[in-house]
């Protein structure tokens, strides 16, 4: 065993203490309400990608046998923090296919329910959970004696990863394990009618689809607690599956990051814009096993009666959907654009927008209408090479609309002529320190090389340090006063001393599981000493996470990010959203640590379950419907991970090199989208660095992108904790002082309780402030008003 890994082993107990849920349990009686239940049911079954049906599918009035254990022990969510969660039931496939009332081979069920018990899975530790878990050996005689006994044969397979740990391009992992080949081989020799379903989180290699000529495959995800009722409804035909790949799905070696994924040090992130369908489309459409977008249903539709007209530079479509067949069903309806190739190069098609119809029945039809700014499809100049470095331009020449139910066969619908048109400069942010090539589109793949850094930072940052408010020392003012318009904001931050503004600037000493919070919160910010509460300031508790609260009552435990992206139902996921703040309110938590919204760049990535897509508008549009759902019932939102968290390995060092082109149409598109519709209360900063400086202490991605480019006027906070280091510019601006120059406002959990970790408060902000060409004052009151404008909504 090697060395981290023995270390880990040994120091289990004391992570699982302090990130998993080995917390005290609370016998609490909560449950989840029925109508959180019954959508989150819809949503796991809606999330369900139709890949493969030759005829097997739905199955009604069939014997079945199912095959795998993964029947039993499903995966209901990924690893670590974005999972773990108190859920207080579980539906497996094979409860869910009882529950259904489908015709089940009972004997084999009964041999793998007790071969499970007797072999019971390792749950392994942080960071070192099981990718897969081992088979029960079949033997032909009882393969023989199943088919003997059913018509049809379900086998699933089961896949998961997490926070800390990617895939592997191993058996059991990326590609098959041996027992599953083995599994595969008996169950098509035998059985004429064999349906695949794979629950996981993410994509896996697909060629064993041909090589054991399988007649169904449906893509399960991870349905959250409702797992086996959903994905029952599905196989059954209560649902007619209408799920669209988030991803495009094609052989590892041909995704354009393969080459440059899982570094320790650093990736170069030599792709650039072209990511998934982006770059398969444009360049390698014959490696693409099922496109972006694809997903079979147990029905037909027809798209016509299409007309485009552009009104106040906005393109306006509509479209008739009817149902051609026989089943009821709901479609996706897809638009993307095709932009000339001018002088940036272009990918060969982008979405636009997409809307999912509702449930049509044989020979309905619905008209839908989708809408798009002309300006969304502008590319961002990063050279200059069109006349306007670091600005948004519409290139001059034609662009082409197409629609459809997948990328690969919208059809083209209008073409555009347009002239240029700068769209919005911006300064210089985020530039590549060190150069490498990436890709571009001259006609053809060439690799041309990415502009470097030009301009200074210090600066910029100098030039637009705030003004002080001058001290006052304590006048009784409470945040109340502030709140009922008694006193202004300013008047109350100049009564802080310098010891409460670095306490307000940081979670409690007690880091998380605070008692000042809820039980099991990551977590508390605000009124976290005695002085800051006499002062009025309320005590917020922060809970993760994406797919439920993760505190130590029950919880519901809701389907996977990536499952709820293939939903493309911006409205399904806003309800469910407005559920779970629901029963945040319940639970008294004020903060949820989610979504977590990071684009796919490479299918290995582990917390791929948690994150929505490859494409940053469909990852914008439902994190925006998640945080609007949310924030409506008064809880807020933390979006996160800002910004390239495409890798779990060395996450806490690794430098993400990417060109302010690729972040700013790709990266960080998705967040601002989703600031933009759903305003959250909140962003999370992420652990790597992006272009030689870490997230939380990046000047250029929260001050300038986030806070001016994009006006947003919420909170920062870090993820928990951060590794210890100096500003290049400014000799005494370190740790805290350096997240707060970059205006990072919060420092969570706010000790450092993991003693691996380096990064603890340690009075470095105080000992900046006191120091010449430290830390300003003025910069410690602006993050101190962001807080207090936050907190003053719970006085």
């Amino acid at each position: 065993m090697k060395l981290h890994k023995y270390l880990l082993k040994k120091t289990a107990p004391i992570i699982n203490g302090l990130m998993q849920s080995s917390i005290p349990e609370i016998e609490d009686g909560k449950g989840t309400t029925e109508a959180f239940q019954n959508l989150c049911r819809k949503a796991a079954a809606e999330s369900c990608v139709l890949l493969k049906n030759e005829g097997v599918l739905p199955i009604k009035d069939k014997r079945v046998s199912v095959f795998g254990r993964t029947q039993c022990d499903y995966f209901y969510v990924g690893y670590g923090s974005g999972g773990d969660v108190k859920a207080p039931y579980r539906v497996s496939l094979i409860e869910g296919l009882h529950n259904s009332g489908m015709n089940i081979n009972t004997t084999l069920e009964h041999h793998y329910r007790k071969w499970v018990h007797d072999n019971p899975i390792d749950p392994g530790f942080w960071g070192y959970w099981p990718s897969n878990n081992e088979e029960m050996p079949v033997s032909k005689d009882m393969v023989r004696e199943a088919r003997n006994n059913s018509d049809i044969a379900i086998v699933v397979i089961g896949r998961a990863a997490g926070e800390d740990k990617d895939n592997q391009l191993k058996k059991g992992q990326w590609f098959l394990a041996d027992q599953e080949k083995a599994l595969l081989s008996e169950v098509t020799a035998h059985f004429e009618q064999v349906c695949v379903v794979v629950n996981s989180g993410s994509l896996m290699d697909l060629s064993w689809m041909e090589e054991y000529q399988i007649n169904a495959v449906l893509y399960a995800w991870m349905g959250g607690q409702e797992s086996g009722n959903g994905l029952a409804d599905v196989l059954t035909g209560k649902v007619s599956p209408c799920g669209k790949l988030p991803d495009t799905l094609a052989a590892y070696e041909d995704y354009p990051s393969s080459q440059n994924f899982g570094g320790r040090k650093y990736d170069n992130y030599a792709e650039d814009i072209y990511i998934g369908y982006r770059y398969f489309e444009t360049f390698a459409k014959e490696k693409v096993v099922f496109p972006f977008g694809y997903g079979l249903s147990y029905t037909t539709f027809s798209i016509n009666q299409v007309a485009v007209n552009i009104m106040n530079e906005i393109v306006h479509i509509t479209a008739t959907v009817t149902n051609t067949g026989a089943n009821p069903g709901k479609e996706v309806v897809q638009v993307y654009f095709e932009a000339p190739q001018a002088k940036l190069g272009k990918p060969s098609r982008s979405l636009a927008a997409y809307q999912k119809t509702k449930t049509l029945e044989p020979g309905e039809k619905t008209v839908v209408n989708i809408a798009f700014p002309i300006a969304e499809m502008a590319s961002f100049d990063d050279n200059g090479i069109s006349g306007h470095p670091n600005a948004l331009v519409l290139e001059e020449g034609q662009y082409g609309l197409y629609l459809g139910t997948d990328v690969r066969n919208a059809k083209k619908i209008k073409e555009l002529s347009l002239e240029f048109q700068l769209v919005k400069q911006f300064e210089e942010a985020c530039p590549v320190e060190i150069p490498f090539k990436r890709m571009v589109n001259r006609n053809g793949l060439v690799y041309e090389s990415v502009p470097v850094r030009s301009t200074d930072l210090k600066s910029r940052i100098i030039e637009n340090l705030p003004e002080e408010i001058p001290h006052t020392g304590d006048c009784g003012i409470k945040l109340a006063d502030v709140k009922n318009k008694k006193n202004t904001m300013e008047e109350f931050v100049a009564q802080l001393t310098d010891k409460e503004l670095e306490a307000l600037l940081r979670g409690a000493d007690e880091g998380m599981y605070s008692p000042k919070g809820v039980p099991g919160n990551a977590g508390v910010l605000g009124g976290t000493t005695e002085s800051l509460i006499k002062k009025g300031i309320p005590t917020v508790s922060t809970n993760d996470g994406p797919s439920g609260l993760r505190i130590q009552a029950h919880a519901t435990l809701l389907p996977i990010g990536i499952a709820l992206a293939s939903t493309f139902d911006d409205h399904l996921v806003e309800q469910l959203a407005t559920e779970l703040g629901k029963e945040m309110q319940d639970r008294q938590s004020q903060v949820l640590l989610a979504p977590g919204m990071n684009i796919h760049r490479n299918p290995l990535c582990g917390r791929n379950f948690e994150y929505y897509s490859e494409d940053p508008l469909l990852s914008g549009k439902i994190a925006a419907a998640y945080v609007r759902g949310v924030q409506s019932t008064g809880g807020s939102a933390v979006i996160k991970h800002f910004a390239c968290n495409n890798q779990e390995k060395s996450r806490h060092i690794y430098d993400a090199r990417v060109s302010p082109r690729a972040l700013r149409e790709i990266y960080l598109k998705g967040f601002e989208i989703c600031i933009h519709d759903s305003k959250p209360d909140w962003v999370m900063t992420s652990y790597n660095k992006v272009n030689g400086t870490s997230t939380y202490y990046n000047y250029d991605l929260v001050s300038q992108i986030l806070r001016k480019d994009w006006g947003f006027k919420g909170c920062v906070m870090t993820d928990w904790w951060m590794r210890t280091d100096r500003s290049p510019d400014f000799e005494n601006v370190r740790l805290q002082a350096y997240r707060i120059r970059a205006q990072v406002d919060v420092f969570m959990p706010g000790s450092a309780n993991m003693g691996f970790y380096k990064g603890k408060s340690d009075g470095s902000l105080l000992k900046s402030l006191s120091k010449p060409a430290g830390i300003t004052l003025a910069e410690v009151q602006r993050s101190a008003v962001n807080i207090l404008n936050y907190c003053i909504k719970y006085t």
